[in-house]
Formats: structure tokens, C-alpha cells, sequence
């Protein structure tokens, strides 16, 4: 309480709330952004980092991947993003084959990484063949080498993920802008 009291005097409450309100649009602008860009690619995720080695040496892990999920058809050879039921971490990894139903079009996906042995049907869901389209969140469409590794430290390191945001924190206390 007394440093709150200290603060007060020092920077003053309108300072503070407008420090507040500065962080207020900072969070609601990047949402905004990250909203936008989801409705203009068709993903719910328009951007992912690689966790693993598993599509090396097309993508490294800690390289971010730039996604759009199209209306058209996938074509084997490409690279998708998709989620399996009940797992929280999507995957990256190439489309093997493609099977299509003749009556109505739907696409049923078998996909592999390009550094594993097998294909991943131990990876879906019990029983689950084939990845069906509407799982897909994105294809590749673009990415930036290791621009991810940020994120992969913070995720192996908790540690540091307290302490950039108690860091961050305490300087937007002291900070006069």
C-alpha cells in the first residue's frame, strides 16, 4: 500500500490511469489485427510457429509459418497446419494423399512429416484414417527462418517467461510515456 501511496505522489493517479488506458489499446489494437488477419485468410490461425524437427529440412523448428485456408481443393505435395480432436497443439506436416468422395466433393487428407519414417495415422484420433478437410486450419503459404524461437524458449523455460513479464511490468511503472 505505501508504494502505491508513492507511486500516486510521484507519477499521479492520471498518469497511471493513463498508462492504463495506453496498454488498453495496445492489447485491443493486436487482437483487432490478429481477428482481421484470421477473416482475411480463412484461418483461425493465421500464423503458427514449428515445435519440432519433424518436416526438416523444408521447416526448422522455431520457423513461423504464414497460413491461408483457400475454398479449393488441396493438392498433394502441400504443406498444412491441422488440428486433431481432443489435441491441443496443431501439426505441420506435408499431405501424402488425397482421397475425394465422388458424390460430394469432400476431401479426406493422409499427411506425413518429411522427417518421419511413417505417415501419421498414429498421430489422429483412435481409429481416424484419414484427416478430413475441415480440420485443416491453414496451408503454408510463406514463413520466416527461426523468427519463432522466442516463443519455443518461453515454452522450454517458464523462468523466462515470468521474468520478461514481471520485466515488462515493472517498466511500464516507471516508465513516463
Amino acid at each position: 500500500m505505501e508504494f502505491m501511496a508513492q507511486a500516486n505522489k510521484r507519477f499521479g493517479v492520471r498518469t497511471l490511469l493513463v498508462q492504463g488506458l495506453t496498454l488498453l489499446n495496445v492489447l485491443t489494437s493486436a487482437f483487432m489485427i490478429w481477428k482481421g488477419l484470421s477473416l482475411f485468410t480463412n484461418s483461425e490461425s493465421p500464423v503458427v510457429v514449428v515445435l519440432s524437427g519433424s518436416m526438416e529440412p523444408a521447416y526448422h523448428r522455431g520457423d513461423i509459418l504464414f497460413l491461408h485456408n483457400g475454398y479449393s481443393p488441396i493438392d498433394v505435395g502441400e504443406v498444412v497446419v491441422y488440428k486433431v480432436k481432443d489435441k491441443p497443439i496443431p501439426i505441420v506436416h506435408r499431405v501424402l494423399k488425397v482421397h475425394t468422395e465422388t458424390e460430394t466433393g469432400r476431401q479426406y487428407l493422409l499427411t506425413k512429416g518429411d522427417n518421419n519414417p511413417i505417415d501419421d495415422r498414429g498421430l489422429y484420433s483412435r481409429g481416424q484414417l484419414w484427416i478430413d478437410r475441415s480440420e485443416i486450419i491453414g496451408r503454408v503459404k510463406g514463413f520466416v527462418p527461426y523468427a519463432g524461437m522466442g516463443t519455443i524458449w518461453m515454452n522450454d523455460y517458464p523462468q523466462l517467461k515470468t521474468a520478461l513479464l514481471a520485466s515488462l511490468c515493472v517498466l511500464s511503472l516507471f516508465s513516463n510515456e
